[in-house]
């Protein structure tokens, strides 16, 4: 079976600037892959041409067999999107914005009905069908939104940043629905978040990208384990001590004193926190507290980039927009 996706060193620069360098990269069928990384690394400079949004500098790109840059029109039709920012209509109800979904792509007026039908119950929003959009909750509309990319029945689903701004329980039922998806459809899914959470969850494999290139790949459990074992942390009045006492017996590789806490990497909590516990007993040093610390998302992110996984500011967003706007496919 051939990957859904497959991409040879695409490349798109903006005068001085490489957004995307020089990426390769398959997906396959079926899977929810995610693309992570800080605001301003490639991400969606990446999608964007994916997309057939914007033509590469060089290189190019398959999405369900078809070229990016000679079959952009049958690649339109494979995909589905969920931009980050809002682009349903709100003075429309939520039918009609459906209604006019399936007319931009072809969807042959005998089956839109049942199509609407099925998304609206996909997302939970049947008794909302005839609602105009202003009413909507920010998770609604993310909601319909889904619904919309999926109503032409697209092999990719693209979804760019899904659940920014939306409040925990909005995001919780944003993930039930990609799950189902995932079940119920012959469906992949490329998801962008700064939710590293989010990300863990849902994704079968995840790539990160910094400064235009890929940094990481691999599953979720994998780069965690990649990152070299658990994080003691103990709280002591000599804490020099223990460190040097630490490092004597070689029961951590990595030890540093910080505000006064002990931090020791070690590859098996489970066997290394009781020997540092014996042996600073039997050296009488007083532990105050213990905390125990697994490696998460945001550690690898950090691990990776050296940069907190934030959401955009206004500023960068308007940027953003502004460079989108500037945007042609030539």
């Amino acid at each position: 079976m051939f990957p859904i996706i497959e991409i040879q060193h695409l490349t798109r620069q903006f005068g001085s600037n490489t957004a995307v360098n020089d990426i390769s990269l398959n997906i396959e069928r079926g899977e929810v892959f995610g693309l992570l990384g800080p605001n301003g690394a490639g991400k969606s400079t990446l999608l964007s041409m994916l997309c057939t949004i914007l033509r590469p500098t060089s290189g190019t790109a398959t999405v369900n067999g078809y070229d990016i840059i000679h079959n952009h029109h049958q690649v339109r039709q494979s995909i589905g999107i969920v931009f980050q920012d809002p682009s349903i209509d709100a003075d429309m109800t939520a039918r009609e914005n459906l209604q006019m979904h399936a007319d931009l792509y072809d969807v042959p007026a005998d089956t839109q009905d049942a199509r609407i039908k099925g998304v609206l119950e996909l997302v939970r929003l049947t008794d909302k069908a005839d609602d105009f959009l202003n009413t909507f909750s920010g998770g609604m509309r993310r909601r319909l939104e889904i619904a919309r990319g999926l109503l032409h029945y697209p092999k990719v689903l693209f979804l760019d940043e899904p659940t920014i701004g939306l409040d925990p329980q909005s995001r919780e039922h944003i993930w039930e629905h990609i799950r189902n998806l995932r079940k119920r459809e012959d469906m992949t899914i490329i998801l962008t978040t700064h939710y590293m959470e989010e990300a863990d969850r849902l994704c079968d494999r995840i790539a990160i990208i910094d400064h235009g290139s890929i940094v990481a790949l691999d599953r979720p459990e994998a780069l965690k384990s990649g990152l070299g074992g658990d994080t003691v942390i103990l709280g002591t009045n000599d804490g020099q001590r223990l460190c040097d006492l630490i490092l004597t017996h070689h029961l951590s590789e990595e030890v540093t004193l910080q505000n006064g806490e002990v931090k020791a990497t070690v590859s098996n909590a489970g066997t290394s926190l009781p020997r540092i516990t014996d042996a600073a007993a039997q050296d009488g040093i007083h532990i105050e507290y213990i905390s125990l610390n697994h490696p998460d998302m945001n550690d690898v992110f950090m691990h990776y980039t050296g940069r907190d996984p934030r959401p955009e500011t206004n500023k960068e967003r308007f940027s953003r927009m502004a460079m989108m706007r500037r945007r042609r496919i030539k």
